[in-house]
């Protein structure tokens, strides 16, 4: 359903050992929200699971997924990348078919359908 790669995987260990220190969480929410010029936006945040979340477990990491995200990053792989720009974790989504300028906020196919109809 979704995948983190092993250099994700480390990120997210050490955010989380750091965590632990502050209050318990019980892995990375993955999800999407309305916003951005695109449509909608990813949320990466550590949280405690909740009632309906999709849950992988990968690499002894634990990856939540509310049920209204599912589809939208179904396929995804996080990264966590360093660069000219900045750190952060990156998402490679195969359903996106478009996105902003700045890499925020993306379009899904059933979304682009919406507004071709239109």
């Amino acid at each position: 359903m979704i995948t983190i790669t092993d250099n994700g995987a480390v990120k997210v260990r050490e955010f989380l050992d750091q965590q632990q220190a502050n209050a318990e969480v019980d892995g990375l929410r993955v999800g999407v929200k309305g916003g951005g010029c695109s449509g909608f936006q990813y949320v990466l945040a550590f949280d405690k699971k909740r009632e309906g979340d999709e849950v992988v477990d990968q690499q002894g990491i634990t990856l939540l997924v509310n049920g209204e995200s599912v589809d939208f990053v179904r396929g995804s792989v996080i990264d966590f990348v360093e660069g000219l720009q900045g750190a952060g974790f990156k998402v490679e989504n195969p359903n996106v078919v478009a996105a902003c300028g700045c890499g925020s906020s993306f379009r899904v196919a059933e979304e682009e359908e919406q507004v071709s109809a239109v």
